[in-house]
């Protein structure tokens, strides 16, 4: 008897719900897109309400002729929400580009008890991190803070909506700069520093916990956060594989069987499931930065397809010209909420196309820059395959440039939707079932050696700009 599962991912600028079969196969899918908003200049939001209301159209959509066995969830992470007891939203969903806590960050991860808690989180002291966020309530928003029920991410917003359950996957909670990353419990002294207790958070669970909706007998698996379920998805959590998804925002992830703590602060780590790890990097600016140049400075109706087109009649490296794309500060690997892009090497024979070109590298730049501290041995690279997710994974000229720039293999794998069908498979194991993915062709990419000078000449300047330039 066949069976229809739906993953759903909830992503910064869209839900994508997707109805898969246990081969991987797409049956049906659906999406609705939302709003972030930038009512003062360090601060990025959504409405809560938006966000729950795209969840549900998504789930009606698919469900109108299908009855799934499950659905299952993904969701970016690092969102704060303070809501009552009823659920009910004290604040907009605070995301993990909001950059209000970069005072209380700073002061903390500059401090002794600052790399106390990453020794015990492994998540870097950074604005991107909830509890940072939740800081920077208690300074700012007194009242909020301390009327405050619980502090959620948007998933648990969603979930408790659907179930009335305040309960958060591991994968999820390890996101937070909370939870203890060996034991996957909340770290007291953390918030005993925030001046909240345990009951001010959801409880955490397995990222196989089930549940049933509180209306319409639906079955829900809570699933994961979107970076681990993206390499559970393609394929990366198998050796000899590192993950590089670039969506709004980007990452590269190496699977792990223990949690990694970086001496110098400079990486994160997160629980997917069992023994199931990933040591990574993040970046704020991935194809937000291309939707930003497209928009804000081009002025253009073109599709993106038409950029892509543009971009590849220009030669590697651009021409000199070298983009630091950091408009929405930087995570991994310099941590600093307050750094901003740059344009280096701008000259008169310059195009359009250059421009472009030179954002779709610099995007790569910012993360061969996290591959680095991840792999320091380059030599050893020549044996990884790289799985590519995420939207620029639809374009086959970013794909070859991504393969140039880092000179590894790049493949594409049965499906680009990684989370959603990673929440899937987070499903199937759930229920004791076995997944038959299909024998599909795989889109690969082989670096082009000749390539390999130029960019690392390019590389080597982008990786001085930044220093260069910080005290200004």
């Amino acid at each position: 008897m066949s069976h229809f599962y739906i993953g759903i991912d909830i992503g910064t600028t869209a839900t994508k719900a997707i109805v898969f079969t246990n081969e991987g196969k797409i049956i049906q899918q659906y999406s609705k897109e939302y709003d972030m908003y930038h009512p003062k200049s360090d601060w990025s939001i959504q409405k809560p309400s938006d966000i729950l209301e795209a969840v549900l159209e998504c789930i009606e959509k698919l469900t109108e002729n299908i009855n799934p066995y499950f659905i299952s969830f993904s969701s970016a992470m690092q969102s704060l929400i303070a809501v009552d007891e009823k659920g009910n939203p004290l604040t907009d969903v605070i995301l993990w580009a909001d950059n209000r806590a970069s005072a209380e960050a700073s002061e903390l991860k500059e401090s002794e008890l600052g790399k106390q808690f990453y020794g015990k989180t492994g998540i870097p002291i950074h604005t991107f991190c909830p509890m940072t966020k939740i800081l920077w309530l208690r300074e700012n928003q007194p009242d909020i803070f301390i009327s405050t029920h619980k502090f959620i991410s948007i998933k648990e917003y969603v979930w408790h909506h659907l179930t009335g359950e305040f309960v958060v996957d591991s994968s999820m909670a390890s996101g937070t700069g909370l939870m203890n990353i060996a034991d996957l419990t909340w770290n007291i002294d953390i918030l005993t520093h925030l001046g909240i207790n345990e009951s001010k958070l959801s409880t955490i669970v397995s990222p196989k916990h089930t549940a049933q909706t509180l209306m319409g007998n639906k079955t829900l698996v809570i699933g994961a956060g979107d970076g681990a379920l993206a390499n559970l998805g393609t394929g990366a959590m198998e050796k000899g594989r590192m993950s590089l998804t670039i969506g709004t925002s980007g990452a590269v992830r190496l699977p792990i069987e223990e949690p990694f703590i970086d001496g110098k602060m400079r990486t994160q780590c997160y629980h997917l499931v069992d023994n199931q790890y990933l040591v990574l990097g993040a970046v704020n600016n991935g194809a937000v930065i291309l939707q930003w140049l497209k928009e804000a400075i081009l002025e253009t109706q073109e599709s993106f397809e038409s950029l892509f087109e543009q971009a590849n009649t220009i030669e590697a490296g651009s021409n000199g010209l070298i983009f630091v794309p950091y408009l929405l500060g930087e995570r991994a690997p310099i941590w600093d909420a307050s750094a901003q892009g740059t344009l280096l090497g701008i000259t008169i024979n310059h195009t359009k196309a250059h421009f472009i070109r030179a954002t779709l590298e610099g995007i790569l730049f910012g993360l061969l820059s996290i591959t680095d501290i991840l792999l320091p041995d380059k030599s050893a690279r020549k044996n990884l395959t790289i799985m590519a997710s995420g939207g620029f994974a639809k374009s086959d000229v970013w794909l070859q440039i991504a393969a140039d720039i880092f000179q590894m293999k790049v493949v594409v794998s049965q499906t680009i939707e990684g989370s959603a069908w990673g929440a899937v498979m987070l499903g199937l194991d759930a229920f004791g079932m076995t997944t038959h993915c299909l024998d599909i062709d795989e889109k690969i990419f082989i670096p082009n050696p000749t390539h390999e000078r130029v960019y690392q000449e390019s590389f080597r300047k982008f990786n001085k700009v930044y220093e260069a330039l910080k005290s200004l």
